[in-house]
């Protein structure tokens, strides 16, 4: 259902160098580049983040209660991926961890421009 989600960011390049290195692992890369925005993703019928300098030319900032989540296939993907985004320079909002019992696990982390995002297995 959902085609893409746009999250603002300041510097493009470093944007698509965190998102692009980041996602990569789930076998996505850049599907669109058109210079103030790019999108990533697994391929152009699939679900896509969007990463853009805002066309307002305003400053990026990040919405409050805002967050992209991502499934990758397992618990030990969302601590891989988790940590990966640390690595990259993101910081962390919450370790990986069962957050409902038997239901819900996810680790969340924010990008260097602040966007909210998280990585989640269900069961």
């Amino acid at each position: 259902m959902i085609g893409y989600c746009t999250i603002g960011v300041k510097d493009m390049d470093k944007a698509k160098a965190f998102w692009g290195e980041l996602l990569s692992e789930l076998g996505a890369s850049v599907q669109i580049d058109i210079g103030r925005l790019a999108m990533i993703g697994t391929a152009m019928d699939k679900p896509m983040l969007a990463v853009c300098v805002p066309f307002d030319e305003m400053d990026a900032t990040p919405g409050n209660g805002n967050m992209v989540a991502f499934a990758p296939g397992s618990k030990e993907m969302v601590d891989k991926l988790h940590a990966k985004a640390l690595e990259l320079g993101g910081s962390s909002e919450g370790d990986p961890g069962q957050r409902i019992p038997d239901m819900f696990y996810g680790g969340y982390f924010r990008d260097p421009d602040g966007n909210k995002a998280a990585f989640f297995q269900f069961g």
